[in-house]
């Protein structure tokens, strides 16, 4: 067992009401045994497919041969499988080969491809991302040309932005474009390193969504464009190079089935891209395949987080060792270590993290559907909650399952080190998701230094408003109450936080305000998933009488999760209002010459 299938259907139909979409023409010809049918699928597949690759695509890690990089010979199938069955462009629409799935249920589906074998999983969605981004931005000429190949998985899309010089500093790239003849055509010369799939043996074509430089373009950030540049170019109706080198790649800690390559662009003066709507907005159009990414990237954290989480509560189920604290007769028999408080902790802290997780993301995934059906008023406001959400829901679960699948490896003690279980492999795949897509400090910086304050801080006003509903229903239920107040108090203490800091900023001390950023996105990430599991508890308090008896163990384990969230997480958050609040600025004080 690598997920709950039970905990799914609980967050898409008892928390989300994931059917009501339904009631919008675009997704008017769904209904829920549609939607279970696509979790069933993916499942499916997963254990059929991906899950028996898991250990051997980490084992043998992709190799670079007379300048192409060798994967795992299954992900031909897989590749192929994904294309055949839509899954690449589910989301999209009819007239588009798509089926129109909502983001809530695709992106579920999703979490059940990434617990089963994240490396496997990232080769269709990549080019999701950047097929999406050229049927958004692009001319018909490009759609036409790129996306059909890219939809049916025999061409991988990929987005490159990271230089050498260049990471979460985009501004500072130096990939060059210089116009040609055709307005749309540019002669592309650089290098890109940390490519995601950027070059492999099991497609015949790799597209990039690039981001470069046009010559003689403003400087910084407003002088980026977006360009789609294929490793191969059509000519006369056949592929040729297009001047597109793989120079490396890269041996990673973890995630190793999926290949990281470093690319030289242009190195014979003979690589061509196509510009991708206008001069000058490619970082814009990139953000939106970024933002859709950063809640991938935290979905990712969290399945393999939530398989690290299966794997050991079995291994717990089933280790004998030990007695009760309170038997002194060695001749009784051992217990399973599930028995022992410090193991239910361990236990308790990883089902907190991936199930509080996993809430947030489908609620963002929603968020997302209604944007695109919905208009007006309530289009903004979702439009505005997501964005105030989206680093919060990548950087959570990113930071956190590399804790909770730590806890994982501890509770399996010596065997958890070792490749007989595939522990050690969750712990080393879960440390990217704090790098992917913008660093944890970044995703601070952009909550604290941009979202907050957006609209006059009108984001931050509806995700107040959506946590007083939550701390209104369950005010009604006596046993939730007390939790509905501690709550209250620690979003009394953030908002407190957030008027300290923001008055430092009206006082022109910017260093000092941003100073600690990470710590407030990580006091905000508290408070939101300790809203996530009051709303879960809401409703499991009130199915838990009618419900039979599997389903009331479910429910219970819902509000004893809850309760431990609140004993032991949420109250961090005084601890960290504490240091946000805090005069000393030590860390703007000290010195490089110190260390």
């Amino acid at each position: 067992m690598f997920f709950s299938k039970r905990d799914l259907h609980f967050q898409l139909f008892e928390i989300l009401d994931s059917e009501s979409l339904t009631q919008y023409s675009y997704f008017q010809d769904h209904n829920r045994e549609s939607f279970e049918m696509v979790l069933d699928a993916a499942e499916q597949i997963s254990e059929k497919m991906l899950r028996p690759l898991l250990t051997e695509m980490d084992r043998n890690e992709p190799q670079l041969v007379d300048g192409k990089i060798r994967v795992h010979a299954g992900m031909k199938a897989i590749i192929k499988k994904f294309g055949e069955d839509g899954w690449i462009n589910a989301s999209f629409s009819y007239e588009e080969g798509g089926q129109q799935i909502p983001a809530t249920v695709l992106n579920a589906a999703a979490f059940i491809f990434q617990a089963a074998n994240y490396s496997a999983s990232v080769y269709p969605f990549l080019t999701t991302g950047a097929a999406n981004l050229i049927r958004t931005f692009g001319s018909s000429t490009l759609v036409e040309t790129f996306t059909p190949k890219m939809y049916k998985g025999e061409w991988q899309g990929t987005m490159a932005l990271t230089e050498p010089d260049a990471g979460s500093s985009l501004s500072d790239i130096t990939t060059s474009a210089e116009p040609t003849e055709n307005e749309h055509i540019f002669k592309i010369k650089g290098q890109k390193i940390y490519i995601s799939c950027g070059d492999h043996d099991m497609c015949e074509n790799v597209v990039h969504l690039m981001l470069a430089k046009i010559k003689g373009g403003p400087i910084g950030i407003k002088g980026i464009s977006l360009f789609v540049v294929p490793q191969r170019r059509i000519r006369n109706g056949s592929l040729e190079s297009n001047d597109v080198l793989t120079a490396g790649v890269y041996h990673k800690m973890g995630y190793k089935g999926a290949p990281i390559a470093h690319l030289m662009v242009g190195s014979n003066d003979d690589c061509l891209g196509y510009l991708l709507g206008e001069p000058h907005k490619g970082l814009s159009y990139m953000f939106q395949m970024m933002n859709e990414a950063r809640i991938g990237v935290g979905m990712n954290a969290t399945a393999i987080g939530t398989a690290a989480y299966y794997a050991s509560l079995a291994y717990a189920k089933e280790r004998p060792q030990g007695r009760k604290i309170s038997e002194k007769d060695p001749n009784k028999p051992q217990i399973s270590i599930i028995n022992h408080a410090d193991v239910k902790r361990m236990l308790l802290f990883q089902k907190s993290v991936v199930e509080g997780s996993l809430a947030l993301l489908l609620y963002c995934s929603k968020l997302s559907d209604l944007i695109h059906v919905e208009e007006g008023e309530a289009k903004e406001r979702a439009n505005l909650l997501l964005d105030l959400l989206t680093p919060i829901a990548k950087s959570y679960p990113s930071e956190m399952c590399c804790l909770s699948t730590s806890a994982a490896v501890q509770i399996l003690g010596g065997a958890g080190y070792t490749t007989d279980f595939p522990v050690e492999q969750y712990y080393r795949e879960a440390r990217i998701h704090p790098i992917h897509e913008g660093t944890t400090g970044i995703h601070g910086l952009d909550l604290l230094g941009r979202k907050i304050t957006i609209q006059n801080g009108k984001a931050t006003q509806i995700f107040f408003g959506e946590v007083s509903k939550t701390l209104v229903d369950a005010s009604q239920i006596s046993d939730l109450q007390p939790f509905s107040e501690k709550l209250q108090k620690s979003l009394g203490r953030a908002q407190q936080a957030t008027s300290y800091l923001l008055g430092l900023a009206g006082k022109g001390e910017v260093e000092k305000y941003l100073a600690d950023a990470t710590l407030y996105l990580e006091m905000f990430g508290i408070i939101t998933i300790a809203w996530q599991w009051l709303r879960q508890s809401v409703v499991a308090k009130q199915n838990l009488a009618t419900a039979h008896e599997a389903d009331q163990d479910f429910y219970q384990g819902k509000l004893m999760t809850m309760r431990y969230f609140y004993e032991y997480e949420l109250v961090k958050v005084g601890s960290l209002v504490k240091r946000l609040q805090s005069a000393d600025s030590v860390t703007i004080e000290m010195r490089s010459e110190w260390f």
